[in-house]
């Protein structure tokens, strides 16, 4: 099966649609994108389609078992487009909706990253319990809940790469 993101207004996608890898295969029986494209516009009228590949993210390639591919020339625009994706004509990809103002595109990827790390302690107690862990946009930094004890609120310090308790 193939995927092909519908583009709308400023390249946003607007719909993913799924077709039959036969739908896309040239006179040669290779498989050919526009081939998939001009079966999508004669369907549904629409002319604005690029085509994106499920097993794409973060511009590697991945097996049906999620394990990273071998051939990562499958890897397909970096990522598999989603509703609200918006498709960079100059990057050949699609990118998700930027979450917060303050984050950047990482251009290897073109998903976007906070500008303090992810925390690299995500759990607490014996046994072992998940943090809730959330961006803080107004104060720039992640936070942390506990829901077991009454001060369960952090703030995550990376020069010390632990959770200081607000």
């Amino acid at each position: 099966m193939a995927h092909f993101a519908k583009l709308g207004i400023n390249s946003k996608v607007i719909g993913v649609e799924v077709v039959a890898d036969a739908d896309c295969k040239n006179a040669d029986n290779n498989e050919d994108e526009t081939v998939g494209i001009q079966f999508l516009e004669n369907i549904h009228g629409w002319p604005l389609w690029k085509k994106t590949s499920y097993n794409t993210r973060s511009g590697k390639h991945y097996k049906e078992d999620g394990t990273e591919s071998d051939d990562q020339s499958k890897a397909l625009r970096k990522n598999y487009a989603g509703i609200g994706y918006t498709y960079d004509e100059d990057r050949d990809a699609f990118i998700p909706p930027k979450p917060y103002a303050s984050w950047v595109l990482n251009e290897s990827t073109c998903h976007w990253d906070a500008p303090i790390a992810y925390p690299s302690v995500t759990e607490y107690g014996d046994p072992a319990k998940a943090y809730s862990i959330t961006w803080d946009e107004t104060n720039t930094r992640w936070v942390a809940t506990d829901l077991e004890t009454p001060t369960g609120n952090f703030r995550w310090d990376a020069s010390a790469s632990a959770w200081v308790a607000l």
